[in-house]
């Protein structure tokens, strides 16, 4: 397996479209929309991508809504940017699976299409400071704090 990438959630290999760059300079991996969304407005709905990513342990995947999104459709991630851990890929809840959680800041509703491109993924080094205890392990999926001891 190579260090870092992309890959279709198990129950999605016919849907989901792997996350490409647009151009040869483009930092970011453009994600697509796994299927129609309604955005209801003033609410925060997840939008799903069908994909997963795996990276080194000292990387995380960030997440960023296309610019286009934001200032077309007046949507915005409710988080700014998503962080996605390495630990998340195939953890047990729900096998990785990206969402991109989206604020809908119109009055009315907003539609999301399948396949549209709704965000990008960049992957991004950090550092670690001295911990003193080590940290706990994993176990669950999106927006999780479950961990084994």
């Amino acid at each position: 397996m190579a260090l870092r990438g992309f890959e279709k959630v198990s129950t999605y290999q016919e849907t989901a479209i792997l996350p490409e760059r647009q151009t040869r300079q483009a930092a970011g991996y453009d994600f697509h929309a796994l299927e129609q969304v309604v955005l209801e407005p003033q609410r925060v709905t997840l939008i799903p991508t069908g994909i997963k990513a795996y990276m080194p342990e000292n990387e995380f995947l960030g997440l960023y809504l296309r610019s286009s999104i934001a200032t077309k459709k007046q949507v915005m991630m409710i988080n700014s940017v998503g962080i996605v851990d390495a630990d998340y890929y195939n953890n047990q809840d729900n096998e990785g699976h990206i969402y991109f959680a989206c604020y809908n800041l119109n009055q009315e509703a907003v539609t999301i299409s399948q396949g549209e491109r709704i965000g990008q993924g960049i992957f991004q080094p950090f550092l670690r400071a001295e911990e003193q205890s080590e940290p706990e392990l994993r176990t669950g999926g999106f927006g999780s704090t479950t961990l084994v001891e």
